[in-house]
Parts: C-alpha cells; structure tokens; sequence
C-alpha cells in the first residue's frame, strides 16, 4: 500500500515534508515581521524600560544613581501627599472635561444630523477646534482669561458670574476650570463627529414607525437612538477618558500646576518630577500606578460594552 492508499481503497492527499509545513506555518508571521519588529521597536522596549525605572534609582544630576530600590518609589508615593491631591485633581479634571465634551458633542451631533442648508460647511466648521495644536490652543485661552488684555473676565463679571474681572486661572478655587474650559472646547469635535457617524448609520424606518405608532421626539431618543448610540458612546468615553487622564498640555501651558497645585494632575507630577526634578525614577513610579488605574478602568468599560452589544 502507497502513502497515498488507505485500507477502504480511497486516496488521501500526500503528506507534505516536514520542511515544506515548518516554511507554511512560518509564512504569516514572515509577511508580518516589519510590522511586529516596529511595534516592539517603539512600543514594547519603551514601556518595558520605563517600567523598570520605577524600580531603580534614576536622577539626572546625581552620576551615582541607577542601581535597583525595589519598591522604595511606591513607599514613597504611598506617603506624598502632593500625589493624592493630584490624583482628586486629575479625577475632576477627567470627569467634568469628559462629561461636558460629550454633553455638547452630542447636542451637536443630533443637530448636524438635521438635513439643512450648508450642512458640510457647518460639519467642516466644528471640527476646525480639533485641529488646532493643544499648545496653540492653551496660549490662547490663557489670553482670554487674562483680565488685563483678554475678555471673558470682564465679559463674566457683566453677567455677575465674577465680583470683578479677576484671572480665575490665579484664583486657587476657580483655577481649574479654565483648563476645562479649554479642553471642553478642544475635545467637543470628537464626540460630535464620532456620535454623528453612529447617527447616521441607525437606520430612518425606525423612526418613521415610532412617529407612526404615536411615540414623541424624547420616547424615539430613548428608545432607539440612546440604544443604538450606547456602544460607540461607551468606547468614545473610554478612549477620552484615558486620553484625558493623560494630557497635561494644557495645564502646562496654562497653569502650570498652580496656584499652589490646584491645577496639577497626576500627567502633569509625572512632568514635574521627571523633566524639572529629574527623578525619572520616581516620576516612573508615578506613572505605573496611573496605568494600573486607567487599565482597571478600560476593562470595566469594556466589560460594560460588551454587556451592551450582547444585549442588542
């Protein structure tokens, strides 16, 4: 009997060499290596590096250091207090930035999903902000904000919002909400386009039925577009949030932390403590425990997604 014979007289296909099932395997992954050498090449070996700062002694100014502490940076942080009130901050700066964004990105979406006269203009329009580099951007709210040649604060006083045109951004109770400002204002266009996108793919019989059947203008959003919306609104959420957990830009350049760290986020410690201290040991540290927590967060939410879809 032939390798190519059975017992019943049917054939069967010839066993390849083993050569030849080695070189079929390996192809894939031959077509993929430049991608696969890239991605470790700047993002794995980066990250594996920084985390091991964390465990070592690194300060620029002291040609001593580099050796391994261990834990010694976690005990540390579990101890600075300045940490702590960066992380409230950074939990208000988060929260109220993401959910003002999405708030106003979405009231824009259901308008722009209106047919009206020169629709793509106003389209084209609103993502303009997001366009604008975050450096630019800050400059330029911190001269709106400025009560000597800037005109909110006098503008806010007329309206009795402020006693006096005074600069919140030195106002140790008010300071961070010219940095929410700023980012609102930046981060609107995202949520408006990704969400308009989702709008446009619910499809219109749906509410021509719902009109049919009775239903008002709130019980159609409720009851289809809320629904339909909810996966792309738990997945934009989290890519904000982790975004803006992360992005100091603003508030460096237009607060700088201040006054008196009112305004620092835990982004903005990590800055301080490794371009301005030049303990990238400790600022290492400091951005461990952040990816820790934002990693923590990104599986709730997308356990949260995932609940959605299967319930759809």
């Amino acid at each position: 009997m032939t390798a190519t014979d059975t017992a019943g007289g049917r054939r069967r296909p010839p066993t390849k060499p083993l050569a030849k099932r080695l070189a079929d395997a390996a192809e894939p992954w031959l077509y993929s290596a430049p991608v696969l050498v890239l991605i470790i090449a700047v993002m794995l070996v980066p990250l594996v590096l920084g985390l091991s700062y964390a465990f070592r002694d690194i300060q620029l100014l002291n040609p001593f250091s580099g050796g391994f502490v261990g834990l010694a940076h976690f005990r540390e942080l579990a101890q600075d207090q300045a940490f702590y009130r960066a992380l409230r901050n950074t939990l208000w700066w988060t929260g109220a930035s993401v959910f003002l964004q999405f708030l106003f990105g979405l009231i824009l979406a259901l308008l722009l999903d209106k047919p009206f006269a020169g629709r793509g203009l106003a389209q084209a329009l609103v993502f303009l902000p997001w366009a604008v580099p975050t450096f630019l951007a800050g400059l330029n709210w911190a001269w709106l904000f400025n009560p000597v040649i800037g005109p909110l604060p006098h503008w806010m006083a007329a309206l009795g919002l402020l006693s006096a045109p005074n600069n919140i951004l030195a106002d140790p109770q008010l300071a961070m909400w010219g940095p929410i400002i700023a980012n609102v204002w930046w981060g609107i266009p995202f949520f408006a386009i990704t969400l308009l996108a989702a709008l446009q793919a619910i499809p219109r019989d749906l509410y021509e039925a719902a009109a049919i059947d009775g239903a008002n203008p709130l019980q159609r959003f409720t009851s289809i577009t809320l629904p339909f919306l909810a996966p792309t609104i738990a997945i934009t959420v989290l890519l904000r949030t982790v975004w803006i957990a992360n992005f100091a830009d603003l508030i460096i350049v237009m607060t700088n932390g201040g006054p008196a760290d009112r305004t620092q986020i835990v982004a903005s410690y990590i800055f301080t403590q490794a371009f301005k201290r030049l303990d990238f040991g400790y600022a290492s540290a400091i951005a461990l425990v952040l990816l820790v927590l934002l990693l923590a967060y990104s599986m709730v939410i997308v356990v949260i997604r995932q609940k959605l879809i299967e319930k759809d």
